[in-house]
């Protein structure tokens, strides 16, 4: 996840070859990225994930050494750095820009009303975590609705949805604070918050069991 002076700039995986591509950034960059032809932005995309300018020699020295550290106390669970990937091209007329932004529905319920997705909620595209809040809604309502229909109970009545509400908040309204705490956290050129998500990452990406706690979390 490259970070650029402008916000971060992100692939999602969507098959072998093929990813949706996240870059945030400032409005006045984001027209001149849509008008771009297409050898154009692929340029500027490639540029984007091999860019240092949020790195400093400072930080690039402590997070080698924190690096070395990890490797030498956890031999096993460290692995290789892994490389920018490269962009070869992007399908004609996918580009698209967006205002970003944060929000959520104070209720998620009424009689009969349900709201799941971006109804109910709306976080910065970090990591593609919108869609699995929104995945994690159809989830949740699926199986209050469907212990409802088994006990031949009134699918609407306000009494299931709450439920559903109530576990659904517990677990998107903390997400969302960690959304936007990580992405004020990778928006900051400060040398110590940067040195501090340089170190972040490498710790997480070097302790499994932290590491599939997160993915665990972030999946429901």
């Amino acid at each position: 996840l490259p970070i650029l002076p402008t916000g971060p700039i992100a692939l999602l995986p969507l098959s072998d070859g093929l990813s949706s591509l996240v870059w945030s950034t400032s409005p006045e960059q984001a027209s001149e990225l849509l008008n771009m032809d297409e050898e154009s932005f692929v340029d500027a995309i490639n540029s984007a994930f091999w860019s240092n300018d949020s790195h400093s020699d400072f930080v690039d020295s402590a997070g080698s050494l924190f690096r070395s550290a990890l490797s030498f106390l956890l031999p096993s669970g460290t692995s290789a750095r892994q490389l920018p990937p490269s962009v070869a091209k992007v399908d004609s007329k996918s580009r698209a820009i967006f205002p970003l932004g944060m929000g959520h529905a104070t209720e998620y319920i009424r009689h009969r009303v349900a709201l799941i997705g971006d109804a109910a909620h709306r976080v910065h595209p970090l990591a593609g975590q919108g869609v699995n809040m929104g995945f994690g809604d159809v989830s949740s309502l699926t199986q209050h609705l469907s212990r409802a229909a088994f006990a031949g109970k009134d699918l609407g009545s306000t009494r299931h949805l709450l439920e559903y509400e109530t576990e659904r908040q517990r677990h998107n309204l903390p997400m969302m604070a960690a959304i936007d705490l990580l992405k004020r956290l990778y928006t900051s050129k400060d040398a110590p918050f940067v040195l501090l998500r340089t170190l972040g990452l490498q710790a997480t990406n070097a302790v499994p069991p932290m590491k599939e706690q997160i993915m665990a979390f972030a999946s429901k």
